[in-house]
């Protein structure tokens, strides 16, 4: 897996957090976001408040730990940025 600059794991997930200039623009991100989840069948556990949104990656499939999966996904979810 590639160096991963905005996740972090801590425990069993990957997680990150990403500051946007408003709320239209963190919506955005988060739009983009669920259209390579869809492709991928893996969905993220996330939130969102104005212009934040937290990220949190495991595999529910294989007992909420990081797989490849997570990694795959984060990889593409840093490359929108």
């Amino acid at each position: 897996m590639g160096d991963l600059i905005h996740f972090k794991k801590q425990g069993d997930k990957l997680i990150a957090d990403f500051e946007f200039k408003d709320f239209s623009a963190a919506f955005g991100f988060m739009t983009q976001v669920a259209i390579l989840a869809e492709k991928q069948n893996h969905h993220p556990e996330w939130s969102n408040v104005w212009n934040k949104v937290h990220v949190e990656l495991s595999t529910h499939d294989a007992g909420n730990v990081v797989t490849n999966k997570d990694y795959t996904l984060a990889e593409a979810i840093e490359k929108l940025l």
